[in-house]
């Protein structure tokens, strides 16, 4: 069973499924479906159309080039068959498959990395914005602790507290 890669998205296309366009040149194109199709008759760049996995590579969203990917590589040569060859080969997928896994996990951690003081940050502006809807008036009136402090309070935190707050 051959798998083909979409020419826009780079998606997979398995038998029987998308569509396939041939050039005046005889350059063969192929599309997993007719949004791809569409995309490219309109002549889009697919490096600037935000939902490829193209632009989410080169924009650090998904993990770039690395060498577990090699093994999707699309061979064009037969390669005869050894029963010894292809049990090393069935190993090393699942091993290449693990490596791939951690080293996802890793990229998102990376990434994600300065993504909760900027959230607290939002969250924060959005609270002060909008803290008549949470409380009425006539409450914070009566009683001034239920507003948010003017200044910034200063915390002091030690390494432990830290380690234990990013574990959880």
């Amino acid at each position: 069973m051959r798998l083909e890669k979409c020419w826009f998205c780079s998606s997979t296309i398995y038998p029987g499924h998308g569509m396939m366009y041939v050039r005046n040149d005889a350059k063969i194109f192929r599309f997993c479906r007719s949004k791809c199709h569409k995309n490219f008759k309109m002549k889009r760049n697919p490096r600037k159309v935000k939902w490829t996995k193209i632009y989410r590579k080169l924009h650090g969203k998904e993990l770039p080039q690395d060498t577990t990917f090699e093994l999707e590589r699309k061979r064009n040569r037969p390669e005869r068959y050894d029963r010894n060859v292809v049990e090393d080969t069935v190993k090393a997928m699942k091993k290449i498959s693990e490596t791939r896994v951690e080293r996802e996990a890793q990229f998102w951690k990376n990434r994600m990395r300065g993504k909760k003081t900027q959230q607290r940050r939002e969250d924060l502006a959005e609270l002060q914005q909008g803290i008549h809807l949470v409380k009425a008036p006539t409450a914070l009136l009566e009683e001034p602790s239920l507003t948010l402090p003017k200044e910034k309070m200063k915390v002091k935190v030690s390494v432990e507290q830290e380690s234990k707050a990013m574990e959880s």
